[in-house]
């Protein structure tokens, strides 16, 4: 399994753990939006828009720019690859899994039907 700095993943899935955050990254993925745009479409405070965004940019998923007085916010340096392949990591394991019961399951029906005929 590929092994990724556990503080950059653990700041990752943090981020993405809140429902809020995400739908800020979905936005995002559309169009850059300023703090206050985000706060208006979340229905939320500039304090609490501000706090998820903090949250989103230390994890590398954001980025924010400040012109003026307006603070625009970007989708950050962060593709999620590190995160992708954690998660590809274990889907394999768990497909591998799977298959394996798969295997088990089909043994058990065949000495299933060959118990049927011997009756």
């Amino acid at each position: 399994m590929v092994h990724h700095s556990v503080a950059r993943l653990d700041a990752s899935f943090a981020a993405l753990s809140d429902a809020t955050r995400r739908g800020v990254l979905e936005q995002l993925g559309r169009a850059d939006a300023s703090i206050t745009e985000l706060a208006e479409k979340f229905h939320m405070t500039l304090t609490g828009m501000k706090k998820h965004v903090g949250v989103l940019e230390r994890a590398g998923l954001v980025a924010t720019e400040k012109v003026g007085r307006v603070r625009t916010c970007r989708l950050g340096p962060s593709r999620l690859e590190a995160e992708t392949a954690w998660i590809e990591g274990y889907r394999q394991v768990w497909a591998s899994r799977f298959d394996e019961l798969d295997k088990v399951i089909e043994e058990l029906k065949q000495k299933e039907k060959v118990d049927e005929r011997n009756k």
